[in-house]
């Protein structure tokens, strides 16, 4: 069978073209990778910007998501993509496990992958104390003393998130100001259980099978310390999911696929929606707008091509 439209990756960004191109009666599969939809989102705790759900979970809206395309049955399938080929009439599509998919056009909603620290100890202690999601890990260090390492929204929002259940919070961040919205930092620096360490780094992360602490050092001085942590949080930022398209679309120099809010690429038939494109701002309001985005112009390119 060949596709009208596939569309890599079910997050926001995903669901949201797939509602979209149901309703405009192309024909469309979704592949994802993960085995549970939402994307970033999921883990999230609550999320109070998405507009009409103020205050609700970030799992429970992305199975609202979910529940909307499988109301309007779309097609589902697990597959890891690992190539995506120009044909002379569409493209095709490749998997991990030897699968392959042919379609007119493609939407890449593939969105972020969190960015790790490249410290020693890091990859070793995953999963035993080092952490990228304080939703999905906080419960485990109940009374408990942690680090979350960053300084932008998401950095914050976890302290705040941890900070109802650790005994101690140290917020670390390598500049001397935080960088997230302001009525995050207020929070942040009115909460008596998060502690600033600003102007520092974290060189290590230390444990024998599960983590004990973190080995800092001063950006200033360059004086190094050891701080005593159960659980490291790192929050310091994302990286897209758009290795596996190699050199055959433009990216800019971070990675992301260069679109604008049509969602076009360098190549013709190829769009991006999501975390995964070149934008200014990365949210699940903005994501679900990509998607609606590109399927309207998948809709222009293909009665085009009749």
């Amino acid at each position: 069978m060949r596709y009208d439209v596939m569309i890599l990756g079910s997050g926001p960004a995903g669901l949201g073209a797939a509602v979209y191109a149901r309703r405009a009666m192309l024909s469309c599969l979704v592949l994802e990778k993960q085995p549970m939809s939402g994307g970033q989102i999921a883990g999230t705790g609550e999320v109070d910007n998405y507009l009409g759900f103020l205050g609700l979970g970030g799992f429970a809206l992305a199975q609202k998501f979910r529940e909307h395309a499988e109301g309007l049955e779309v097609p589902f399938c697990r597959a890891e993509v690992t190539a995506v080929e120009p044909t002379a009439d569409g493209f095709v599509i490749r998997g991990r496990n030897g699968e392959t998919w042919e379609t007119r056009t493609v939407i890449v909603a593939t969105g972020a992958k969190h960015r790790l620290l490249g410290v020693p100890g890091e990859k070793e202690l995953t999963g035993a104390g080092v952490s990228y999601c304080a939703t999905c890990d906080g419960a485990f260090f109940r009374g408990k003393e942690v680090a979350v390492v960053g300084g932008g929204d998401a950095a914050l929002s976890e302290a705040l998130y941890l900070a109802r259940l650790a005994r101690r919070v140290h917020l670390i961040h390598r500049r001397d100001e935080l960088r997230g919205a302001k009525h995050l930092q207020e929070q942040v620096f009115a909460n008596e259980h998060i502690t600033f360490i600003p102007n520092t780094i974290v060189t290590e992360i230390l444990g024998d099978g599960k983590v004990s602490g973190v080995r800092l050092a001063d950006n200033a001085s360059g004086e190094s310390r050891t701080l005593s942590v159960d659980g490291v949080f790192v929050a310091v930022g994302t990286e897209p999911e758009s290795a596996f398209l190699g050199d055959l679309v433009q990216k800019d120099a971070a990675g992301y696929l260069t679109a604008d809010e049509d969602g076009a690429t360098s190549v013709p038939g190829l769009f991006a929606a999501g975390d995964v494109r070149t934008k200014r701002l990365r949210q699940v309001i903005t994501a679900v707008s990509d998607g609606a985005n590109a399927v309207a112009s998948v809709e222009a390119y293909l009665a085009q091509k009749k």
